[in-house]
């Protein structure tokens, strides 16, 4: 309800300040939070928005287990098996036709337990001509030594709506993340995903899908992704462009900081008339780190324009030596140079999110040295 507070331990409050989960909900339309395998807090404050949780949804309407993995395949992988055989819970959302969410919709996905494997299933449904932007904040408590987080997500995009779906994660150095998603978008709607890490994992894996199966239909997947020593991040993105006059995007920023950086994109044209661009920019601050761009582009039709670019390399000395003649520390200077390679404004958000998210961005590069 309007004025309640998300009740959290005090020693892990900052940890939620840092992914942008707002524990006093103020400018959030809703809030979901789950800590290791149960649901610790549901909240909804937005008109023709309905959030529950996956098991209270399919309880209340039994017909959504004919979208229930459909996009997400369950013997993809041992991870889907896995998740398959014991959903411990995750969130159902519907935003009603004509309905456009004010506020993002906010939701934590948190490990506080030692040597857990959470297990998570979403299921997104947006209703012809509506919008909503959803934030998922996924952590670890700065007490954990180990654990796992499985999150399967399902979308599905209505005509002319438009889901914003931004993940921040903050994870440890011996938690392995192995989120599945794949979207489904009809004609003219939009779907942009933004993805932005800047700390430990042993392991983050992804390469959710999105299938532009309406005329018109756009997907834009943007990351920003920073490995420390030690850590893995395999990421990627793939976009069917599957009906004329659709448009897709992956914009990819990685930095190693002496980690691995696998940055995957792949656009497949599956019909004349489509527009496609890939772009994977890396920046190594040290030796010893990898940074892998494996681009893809793939069609069947001549009456196509894709395009891909990559480019990988170190902070220009040129840039730092500028920057020093100006008075300025050269720890500052690469500082500022990363940064500047770490711009939000790629990501697109409302100026007031955007500002925002940078504020939280700010106070993980600081905890990293940046």
């Amino acid at each position: 309800m309007p004025g309640d507070v998300i009740k959290v331990e005090e020693k892990d409050r900052q940890k939620m300040d840092d992914i942008g989960f707002n524990t006093d909900e103020a400018g959030r339309s809703g809030s979901f939070m789950m800590e290791n395998d149960k649901v610790h807090h549901v909240s909804m404050k937005q008109e023709g928005v309905e959030m529950l949780s996956i098991k209270d949804a399919l309880i209340k309407y039994p017909e959504l287990n004919e979208r229930m993995w459909k996009l997400v395949d369950k013997d993809k992988d041992e991870y889907t098996k896995d998740a398959y055989e014991d959903t411990q819970s995750g969130y159902f959302i519907r935003v009603k036709s004509g309905v456009k969410a004010f506020f993002p919709f906010q939701a934590c996905f948190f490990l506080k337990k030692d040597k857990i494997k959470q297990k998570v299933h979403n299921l997104i449904i947006l209703e012809d001509n509506s919008e909503i932007h959803i934030m998922n904040g996924c952590a670890a408590a700065s007490y954990l030594a180990e654990g796992s987080h499985i999150g399967i997500t399902e979308m599905y995009v209505g005509k002319n709506s438009k889901l914003m779906y931004t993940m921040i994660h903050d994870w440890a150095k011996d938690v392995t993340v192995r989120p599945r998603s794949a979207i489904k978008v009809e004609e003219g709607g939009t779907y942009i995903s933004n993805y932005i890490a800047l700390r430990d994992t042993k392991i983050t894996q992804m390469y959710p899908a999105a299938y532009l199966d309406g005329k018109g239909a756009v997907a834009k997947f943007n990351t920003l992704v920073m490995a420390p020593e030690g850590s893995v991040y395999d990421l990627g993105s793939r976009v069917f462009l599957n009906a004329p006059e659709t448009r897709a995007e992956i914009i990819s920023r990685s930095v190693s900081k002496g980690g691995t950086v696998i940055a995957r994109g792949h656009l497949q044209a599956n019909s004349p008339g489509v527009f496609a661009h890939l772009e994977c920019d890396g920046l190594m601050l040290t030796d010893g780190g990898v940074i892998s761009a494996i681009p893809e582009l793939e069609t069947k039709y001549a009456d196509v324009n894709m395009s891909h670019e990559a480019a990988i390399g170190k902070v220009d000395e040129e840039q730092i030596l500028y920057l020093m003649s100006r008075g300025i520390p050269k720890n500052e200077a690469v500082s500022a140079i990363v940064s500047g390679f770490m711009d939000v404004k790629l990501l697109g958000l409302p100026p007031a999110l955007e500002e925002e998210i940078k504020k939280h961005l700010k106070v993980l590069e600081e905890s990293e040295g940046i």
